[in-house]
């Protein structure tokens, strides 16, 4: 089944990871994606990846979208070259990581920058778009450290739990005009920043996991397809964590 035939969509952070596997499915059927990351090379290398597979399906977009600016140029730039946006996924993000007594005030203006202004800068961007489009979708990519905090991440946990204020504010906001805005809150997540941790790292998590496993990718990007079909078109404001159970 095809559910996203002539339908636009605009992934941030998809250069690789979760943001690449979300483009991926969303090409996967039928949506042209637009795969914005800072890097041209990781935008360009994951829309070659994926349009191997689906010909035709993306193009790449080098940005980074804490730069105002730069977003709203992104956004007209979108509408030219692929036309009406349906689908807005924020997943761009970064890390920080330090314990606050320690942590630089770059470090943590950073990360808010990346995580929670970029959101904010592509709304701007897209929104009027939006508002027009047919089944208009927006799905903010949140984490379970922005539901429950973690010691050494007090600006990824910020960043994170405003994000979530953000998509509900939003929600709100722009229901009147039938467009959905949801967040999915990732657990911990196979990727390459997790392959780098300690197996007693690992071990310590897992523990912590009703399930038992580190969930995947393509976990998080099901559930973003989900919520940008048609299906979930009485959904908004909400927050789904894809956590194996771990904040339940």
């Amino acid at each position: 089944m095809q559910r996203f035939t002539n339908k636009v969509a605009v992934v941030t952070g998809g250069g690789r990871g979760i943001g690449q596997e979300i483009a991926r499915a969303l090409a996967a059927e039928g949506a042209k994606v637009a795969v914005v990351s800072r890097s041209e090379s990781s935008c360009g290398k994951a829309a070659e990846e994926i349009n191997a597979d689906f010909p035709g399906s993306c193009t790449a977009y080098a940005v980074d979208v804490a730069d105002h600016t730069a977003v709203q140029e992104l956004a007209k730039k979108i509408g030219e070259d692929m036309g009406t946006v349906n689908i807005l996924v924020n997943n761009a993000g970064v890390t920080r990581d330090g314990l606050l007594m320690r942590m630089k005030e770059e470090d943590w203006d950073t990360v808010l920058d990346t995580n929670l202004k970029g959101a904010f800068n592509t709304v701007k961007g897209f929104m009027r778009v939006l508002m027009k489009a047919e089944d208009p979708r927006i799905i903010n990519i949140a984490s379970v450290i922005g539901l429950i905090g973690n010691a050494g991440q007090t600006n990824y946990s910020a960043s994170k739990a405003g994000l979530i204020g953000f998509t509900k504010a939003v929600a709100r906001e722009l229901a009147g005009r039938s467009v959905t805005c949801n967040a999915v809150a990732p657990g911990f997540i196979t990727t390459d920043m997790t392959d780098e941790l300690p197996q007693a790292v690992k071990d310590a998590v897992i523990g912590k996991i009703p399930l038992a496993s580190f969930g995947n990718t393509k976990d998080i990007a099901e559930a973003v397809a989900f919520l940008a079909s048609p299906a979930a078109r009485y959904i908004t404001g909400q927050v789904l964590a894809v956590d194996g159970g771990m904040t339940m």
